[in-house]
């Protein structure tokens, strides 16, 4: 597979099709707002007017979209993926999607003699640009392998989990536990600080104990800083809670912690974080508490 069409050139996408760039992939990329692809062109890029003018010819075709409704539309769209798409290629999307609309791509690419794998990610943007993606794949094991060359290049490591749809599943479950610790660790630095613990003391422990965690690692700097540029949106995590409630309601788990953090998550959407990085819900505990975690007041 040398020939990759890319479709989505946001947080993660652009630095996705630039380490394909560098491998020495012929990559066609597409992004609804077209100056997104001026950066990756400057390094060798094409770029398409349309998805299907992307998915044209290509060996295989990445797609990272926001949500449902995009991804709707670049398949089934007036100038959709599906209107051109050929027997062979190999369709990987990497779009954190609802479960059941994965199922249905599978189902329409497979009656085209195409391959269909869900392959969400994480890892969020440093991993992106480092090519060390974790990726959760759902589909046949036989496709999963020809298409190795592409997730070496892009990630450390793949799992398969399953059949069609349980990539997408093991990525609604996973962000779960990502939302969930991190509203603990906000919540863990708000009681400090309220007592007046130094919060850089207060990370070392939570590093060092067993609260010590991927969140405290990545976003308890970030916290402490307040410097909340965007690795992961909170906008992001609300709609992949919001996915993953949907999810339980329709498999009967019971998801009390699930539920309580996508109502956090949507009162730092409400207050107008959504587009900082997701852990900018810190932000809401700042305002209960009425200081910031550094402990300075609040303006």
């Amino acid at each position: 597979m040398k020939k990759i069409g890319f479709i989505g050139l946001g947080t993660m996408g652009a630095p996705m099709a630039s380490n394909l760039l560098k491998q020495g992939y012929e990559v066609t990329v597409y992004n609804r707002t077209a100056s997104k692809a001026e950066a990756l062109v400057r390094e060798g890029a094409s770029q398409a007017a349309t998805p299907a003018e992307a998915a044209s010819g290509q060996d295989a075709v990445i797609t990272m979209v926001s949500n449902d409704d995009s991804i709707r539309e670049v398949f089934y769209g007036e100038d959709g993926i599906l209107k051109t798409l050929a027997q062979g290629t190999t369709i990987i999307d990497s779009s954190t999607i609802s479960p059941g609309l994965v199922k249905e791509l599978a189902a329409e690419v497979h009656k085209l003699g195409a391959h269909f794998l869900d392959a969400p990610v994480t890892g969020s943007k440093p991993a992106a640009i480092d090519g060390t993606l974790v990726f959760m794949v759902g589909g046949e094991a036989s496709v999963l392998e020809a298409a190795s060359g592409l997730f070496d290049t892009l990630g450390k490591k793949v799992i398969h989990m399953g059949p069609s749809g349980s990539g997408s599943v093991a990525k609604l479950a996973h962000n779960t536990m990502v939302g969930i610790n991190n509203l603990a660790l906000a919540e863990g630095f708000a009681i400090a600080a309220k007592s007046g613990i130094p919060a850089d003391s207060f990370l070392e422990l939570v590093q060092l104990g067993s609260a010590g965690s991927k969140a405290a690692d990545l976003k308890g700097r970030k916290i402490i800083d307040h410097d909340f540029s965007n690795q992961f949106s909170l906008a992001l995590m609300l709609k992949d809670l919001k996915l993953a409630s949907s999810l339980t309601d329709a498999t009967g788990v019971p998801s009390p912690m699930l539920n309580l953090a996508k109502s956090l998550f949507q009162a730092g959407q409400t207050q107008g974080f959504g587009d900082e990085d997701l852990s900018a819900v810190v932000k809401c505990y700042e305002a209960w508490i009425g200081q910031t975690i550094g402990g300075k007041p609040l303006q």
